[in-house]
């Protein structure tokens, strides 16, 4: 009988073990069902997964509040899309267990929004379990904190003041205008036929296609009575049409248009690869987009200001979330002559090819003209197809930055060898060659490569190599200093160098590689021609060693910008370079003698770069001038290149010859 007792005492309590583990085990389940459920919600949130949530959300906590599953993943959408909210990251998750079937859960949001940042935004909220699952028991207060079903969002923004690009005397070379906007109210344009004709009356007027009419008419936003903008069109495109109406709108404007597009740049509205590069803007943003609109984008762009608040029913502001100021865009002001620019880009005529003016003394940039240029008013305003098409069609391709783009600098190059090999003293003034006839070879290794000059001039020294533009001379002066002097010459230039300006631009470069590996190579960088190659804003500020004693200095673009300077050669060399290059100029025989008459004191050199297959044969022939005046008060250094100028019928001496007699005056 004891045995029977004590057995089914120890069933007893082996079926209350087994049903207290079991029970356990259940409750330990349901607190992570719970914990997975609180860690999915905010993931969906964090993730911007909106149209996810229903799966989470308590079906008598969307009736408590009249709201179907889509009204919530609207609700949630309209409200963090409308803010620009971004990053959105929680922290502190944490999961409380309140009774059997009933959690609490806490955590805090951080996020970006187009206003700027809200940190630490605390939220809790309740996990029930409704059927075999468990559920987010969902409040408003989920969305942000204090917010009642009632409340709305308000998002206002105050877009900041783009500022102005200014040239040194304070002229605008960008800024913000009030230009005309057209655009369409649907309901005005008819029905059936015609509303047909009047989108095509209202393509033809202002040349935009009617696909493209028919295409911002079916945008999700549009309705009947709202202004839809077609384009930002002049005055004179003003008509009275069915369908249309006119606004004011303040767009960028570039009062020099085609003469300073290439430096100058313009604006557009950002692209989902901007939206990627930089979590800060917003979708609508209006940033700079090449040139210098877009290196100074930052500072000219300034920072919307504006307010997130809630909002009662009454319309009242219930709490403002966050509030930011507007800060409007900072005034860039260049070393640039407005004028300046204007007559150097006019010189170049119908040329391919570019010009830069610098103050030698204290490197500031007067002018950088690249041309053919662009209208970036078209770009800013809504540029045709046609128009667009017309620029990428274009073989002289105008979209490119022929100032900082590098060539072959040809002859120009003559006076830092000569400058190098008077420093080495491989070369005097006294030194003459003996050079017969038009071409040259070291020895026979050469095969058929022969160097070849244009004058065949007997008795050659530096001068005279420099008013000859002797091809010969310099590639026999290059091979006797051999490649180590010359590139440690060259070296105290500025080749190799990034310099401190906001363009692309690679840096000038004496050869491929770190060494020629040919004597050929080695004679053909003498002159200008091998694998040299330099920027026309490196040519530039390259001779302004010559203009300054044997310093280069630097060029500068941003007004008040510190001159840095740096020795290149001696002063004594640079002189000596100096004094030739005023034959070169008055001479008769001087290959800049063009120029004789503008001044007494005017220097010069010129110079031809051919790019050919094979030697023997014809190719472009691209044309320099350098030139400036020694003068203590003609602070000015002309460096301009014309490519091809065979077909332009004029070199760059000729067709910058009327600017440099302006820039004398």
């Amino acid at each position: 009988m004891k045995s029977k007792k004590l057995l089914i005492s120890l069933v007893v309590i082996l079926i209350a073990v087994i049903s207290g583990g079991t029970y356990y085990m259940a409750q330990q389940h349901a607190d992570q069902k719970a914990e997975q459920t609180a860690k999915n919600f905010v993931k969906i949130i964090t993730k911007q997964q909106y149209q996810e949530l229903p799966t989470l959300i308590s079906s008598q906590a969307l009736k408590r509040y009249n709201y179907d599953q889509q009204t919530l993943i609207n609700k949630y959408t309209n409200i963090f899309h409308g803010i620009g909210a971004e990053n959105m990251k929680a922290s502190n998750v944490t999961i409380t267990k309140i009774k059997s079937g009933q959690y609490s859960f806490t955590y805090k949001l951080d996020l970006t929004t187009a206003l700027g940042k809200m940190s630490s935004l605390s939220y809790k909220g309740t996990i029930i379990k409704q059927g075999n699952d468990f559920v987010v028991n969902w409040r408003p207060e989920l969305i942000f904190p204090h917010m009642k079903a009632t409340d709305k969002i308000s998002y206002s923004e105050e877009d900041a003041i783009r500022g102005k690009i200014l040239d040194k005397n304070g002229n605008e070379l960008a800024t913000n205008a009030e230009f005309r906007q057209a655009g369409i109210i649907p309901k005005e344009l008819g029905k059936g036929t015609t509303k047909e004709d009047n989108i095509k009356a209202i393509a033809k007027q202002f040349d935009i296609t009617e696909k493209d009419i028919e295409t911002k008419l079916n945008q999700k936003w549009v309705k009947d009575d709202l202004f839809v903008p077609l384009k930002v069109i002049d005055n004179n495109q003003i008509k009275k049409m069915a369908g249309v109406q006119y606004q004011a709108v303040d767009i960028r404007y570039y009062p020099l248009a085609e003469a300073a597009s290439t430096m100058i740049g313009y604006t557009g509205k950002v692209t989902q690869e901007d939206l990627a590069k930089d979590s800060t803007l917003s979708a609508d943003a209006i940033i700079g987009k090449s040139g210098l609109e877009r290196a100074y984008d930052k500072e000219l762009r300034g920072k919307n200001g504006g307010k997130i608040s809630l909002i009662n029913p009454n319309g009242k502001v219930k709490e403002v979330l966050l509030e930011a100021y507007r800060e409007d865009g900072k005034n860039i002001q260049l070393t640039i002559d407005a004028d300046t620019q204007l007559k150097a880009y006019d010189a170049l005529k119908n040329a391919t090819g570019a010009t830069v003016i610098m103050d030698p003394k204290s490197g500031n940039l007067l002018s950088l003209v690249s041309k053919p240029s662009y209208d970036p008013n078209k770009m800013v305003r809504g540029i045709s197809q046609k128009e667009y098409d017309a620029y990428m069609n274009n073989e002289q391709k105008p979209f490119i930055n022929r100032f900082t783009q590098r060539f072959a600098p040809g002859s120009t190059l003559k006076t830092v060898t000569a400058s190098v090999a008077l420093d080495a003293g491989t070369l005097t003034t006294k030194k003459v060659r003996t050079i017969n006839g038009l071409k040259w070879q070291k020895d026979k290794s050469w095969g058929n490569y022969f160097v070849t000059r244009v004058s065949n001039v007997p008795k050659v020294n530096l001068q005279t190599a420099l008013i000859y533009s002797d091809n010969i001379f310099f590639a026999q002066e290059g091979l006797e200093m051999g490649e180590d002097v010359l590139r440690k010459g060259f070296n105290k230039f500025i080749f190799g160098e990034k310099l401190d300006l906001p363009f692309d631009m690679k840096p000038a470069q004496i050869s491929n590689n770190n060494s020629f590996k040919s004597d050929i190579l080695l004679a053909d960088t003498a002159y200008g021609q091998g694998q040299v190659l330099m920027s026309p804003i490196q040519q530039a500020i390259t001779y302004s060693a010559f203009a300054n004693n044997g310093q280069v200095v630097y060029a500068n673009l941003l007004k008040g910008q510190q001159t840095k300077t740096k020795k290149a050669v001696s002063a004594q060399s640079a002189k000596i370079i100096q004094n030739a290059m005023i034959q070169v100029v008055q001479n008769p025989n001087g290959t800049a003698h063009t120029l004789n008459g503008i001044s007494s004191t005017l220097v010069a050199k010129t110079g031809t770069a051919e790019l050919k297959q094979t030697q023997g044969t014809e190719g472009q022939e691209n044309s320099f001038i350098v030139a400036f005046d020694t003068k203590k008060n003609h602070n000015f250094l002309v460096l301009s290149v014309v490519e091809d100028h065979k077909k332009v019928g004029k070199t760059a001496t000729e067709l910058a010859k009327p600017l440099i007699q302006d820039l004398e005056k």
